[in-house]
This record gives structure tokens, C-alpha cells and sequence, in this order.
């Protein structure tokens, strides 16, 4: 990760930031500019202002960019009721360069952490990263290239190719996928096996036999099959199925998040 380290000492050269609660320089759909690229931001409601946030590193789809996903009520209507403070990236012309590790969006990512950190108390044993589509298969590079410091990946409707050697990974991954997906394909395995979609994180884990946990509902129109790996050498891996397409469902990411902060799952 050389270009990471790169940025990351360009970034820590620069002044420490102080934010104006009252003013902020950037917040919802006013950027964050970080050189010559930015990202978003948004509290959760009710902040004091002094305790440490919970972080939600959120990376869009393709064509889209984070001021959609500061008010995205599927993503920001999750974090801002549950205390988590939400970064949004821009991508490079609006997506991202996920395809092998010879990218600058990790590094990017990883510096617009370290710039909210100036921003924001952050709490650094909760740093969560997700995305939607290519923005999944970004946090997916993203974990697998800089993940020792992620407590979970959230990964919806988005993948790496199974066979990709990791160096890190995070402490735990959930991913969801719809097999009627046709835009990020479902990554059905041989003999139709579904749980292929996190044969990578399995076999970085070292996991054995899985179990069945679901089926189970945020909401009444949306069931889903959940198939965990809990005996592993390290972490855990969730995966989520679901019979329809390629979407963010309704009330996941709440409701991972509820289950990772010790909370009972809701809707919103």
C-alpha cells in the first residue's frame, strides 16, 4: 500500500482543523473538500457535540455521489437514529477504482477518515465500512487492502472475485445479495452453491460449518435467509439472501448496526 502511505503523510502534514460547531465548514450536501477531492458528512441527531461517534464509512454507486447518500434515508435515516456519524466519499468521475489493489482510493478513503477524526471524536473500535453496488465492491477493496482497523464491512449487492488474496481484513463482514441480481451479478459457486458470495472472507477466516439463523424481517415485504460462520479462526461472516434484485433493502443497515452496537434491532 504504498500510495496510501503516501497520502496519509501528505494529509498528517497538514494544520489540524478546528470545527465551529455553530458553523461548520461542511456538513450534509456541503462537501468536505481534501486536496483536490472530497467527501460528505452528517451527524446523528442529537449529538452533544463531545461524545465519541461510532463511523459509518459509506462509498456510493456508480454515477452517484455522497451528497446522495447524506440523505438517503436507507443509509443516513440508519446512522443518524443510532448515534454514528456518516462519511460519504466522492468518487473519482463519480465511481470507483475497486478492480485490483493498484488504486489511490483506498488511501483516499483511509485519509477522509483521518480528516473527519480532526473534525469529530471518533471512536476508532467502531469504524464500520459498507457499500451499495460498485460502492460495495470499493468497500470490499477497501477492507481487504486496509481493513485491520475496521470493526465490520457492510456490503451490499457488490463483491471482489472469490479467488483475491487479502493481506487485511476486517473483524467481521455481513454482506447481502439478491440472487435475482443482474447488475452486480449474484456470485452463484459451483454445483449452485449461494453461499459463494463471501468464500473469500471464509477462507481468510478459516471458517467451518455454517449455520442457518434466518429467516428473519426488518420489514413485513422483505424476507431474508441468513447463513452465518461463527466457528472461525478469527471473525465472523454473515451472509444475507434475499429472492429479489439489486437494491438496498429496506431497514439492513439499521439493522446491522443495531445488532454491532448492542442494541435491539429496529425499524428505522
Amino acid at each position: 500500500m504504498r500510495k496510501l502511505v503516501l497520502v496519509l503523510l501528505v494529509l498528517f502534514a497538514l494544520p489540524a482543523f478546528a470545527t465551529d460547531r455553530a458553523n461548520p465548514a461542511c456538513h450534509e450536501e456541503i462537501p468536505c473538500q481534501l486536496g483536490d477531492r472530497s467527501y460528505h458528512v452528517k451527524e446523528p441527531d442529537g449529538w452533544d457535540g463531545t461524545s465519541p461517534l461510532p463511523v459509518l464509512l459509506h462509498f456510493h454507486g456508480w454515477m452517484r455521489q455522497g451528497s446522495l447518500i447524506v440523505k438517503h434515508q436507507r443509509i443516513s435515516g440508519a446512522t443518524r437514529r443510532r448515534g454514528v456519524l456518516l462519511l460519504a466519499p466522492n468518487g473519482h468521475r463519480k465511481t470507483w477504482d475497486f478492480w485490483d489493489d493498484d488504486t489511490d482510493d483506498v488511501a483516499f478513503a483511509a485519509a477522509v477518515i483521518e480528516d473527519a477524526a480532526k473534525r469529530y471524536p471518533i471512536d476508532r473500535s467502531r469504524i464500520y465500512v459498507s457499500g451499495y453496488s460498485y460502492g460495495s465492491a470499493m468497500a470490499w477493496r477497501y477492507a481487504c487492502e486496509n481493513g485491520a482497523g475496521v470493526a465490520a464491512l457492510l456490503a451490499i449487492s457488490g463483491t471482489l472475485r472469490q479467488d483475491e488474496t487479502c493481506p487485511e481484513a476486517p473483524r467481521e463482514v455481513r454482506h447481502v445479495h439478491g440472487t435475482a441480481d443482474t447488475v452486480m451479478d449474484f456470485p452463484m459457486g459451483p454445483g449452485g452453491d449461494r453461499t459463494f458470495p463471501v468464500a473469500l472472507w471464509r477462507e481468510k477466516f478459516g471458517c467451518g460449518a455454517a449455520r442457518k439463523d434466518g429467516p428473519w424481517q426488518a420489514v413485513e415485504w422483505l424476507t431474508l435467509e441468513r447463513i452465518t460462520w461463527r466457528e472461525c479462526a478469527t471473525g465472523t461472516v454473515t451472509l444475507d439472501l434475499h429472492d429479489g434484485g439489486h437494491f438496498i433493502p429496506h431497514g439492513w443497515i439499521g439493522w446491522q448496526l443495531d445488532q454491532l452496537l448492542g442494541r435491539t434491532p429496529a425499524y428505522p
